[in-house]
């Protein structure tokens, strides 16, 4: 196939080629009435901060998309899973309605945040599973609800199995993301205990930062600007007075 040309517009060009049958078209819907259980408040709150942490990490040169079905395979609109994010990195950032994997590649990346039992379609071992026949290479999944210590787990796909790694201290890093992913509290979201955050250091003192909070960085940078100014303006002011009252005595 010459690059830059799609199997369509090559088709198009050849149209002498013809099928033995009539063409029998599978739908891949981007929505699904069985699927949909709603989310709780909190969910949908840890969701948005995970999102806006990787969409911070990423930037537009890396896709980002977020509860999207990933189908992975092409006989079969029920093989697919809909993960809370998913990242394909060197793919550049666009508006994604379904995921194709034999279109659009395996993810690199996929993250689970769960929910209470009654609000998940499919089990986290059937997520896993599904994760495996697909090759996603990593697999985060946090569970708020989980024993502190246990809330934070990671899968690496080595040899063609998907294993689970060691996680210590609720801490994992990211093979796919060159970062941290941890467990802390988000300035947007005072009333969740923690969130997903991405960081730069294990520890997690270095946060990549949710909108909220870089918004209150910009209003404390602005205002320490702003005092800056003030001071500068005031001793301009103490100067030229001082400077008066010397002339003023010379005289």
């Amino acid at each position: 196939m010459q690059a830059g040309r799609s199997r369509t517009t090559m088709r198009a060009m050849v149209p002498h080629v013809r099928h033995v049958r009539p063409v029998r078209p599978i739908d891949f819907p981007s929505s699904d009435p069985e699927w949909d259980m709603g989310q709780t408040g909190a969910h949908h709150r840890l969701c948005e901060t995970l999102y806006a942490v990787l969409r911070a990490a990423l930037g537009p040169e890396h896709l980002l998309a977020a509860d999207q079905f990933v189908y992975y395979d092409a006989s079969d609109a029920r093989a697919k899973c809909a993960p809370d994010a998913l990242v394909k990195l060197g793919t550049p950032s666009r508006l994604v309605p379904v995921w194709k994997t034999w279109e659009d590649g395996t993810p690199d990346l996929c993250v689970e945040i769960l929910s209470p039992s009654d609000h998940e379609k499919l089990t986290l071992e059937e997520k896993l599973a599904r994760y495996h026949r697909i090759g996603v290479p990593e697999v985060i999944v946090f569970d708020p609800a989980a024993p502190a210590g246990t809330r934070l787990r990671a899968w690496d796909r080595i040899d063609g199995d998907l294993v689970e790694r060691v996680v210590e201290d609720e801490r994992a890093p990211s093979v796919t993301l060159g970062l941290w992913f941890v467990l802390a509290k988000a300035a947007d979201e005072p009333e969740l205990d923690v969130t997903l955050r991405l960081a730069r250091d294990p520890e997690g003192r270095d946060l990549l930062p949710t909108p909220g909070e870089r918004a209150n960085a910009e209003r404390a940078a602005k205002e320490r600007e702003r005092a800056e100014k003030e001071r500068a303006i005031a001793e301009r002011d103490a100067a030229l007075a001082e400077l008066a009252r010397l002339k003023g005595s010379a005289g």
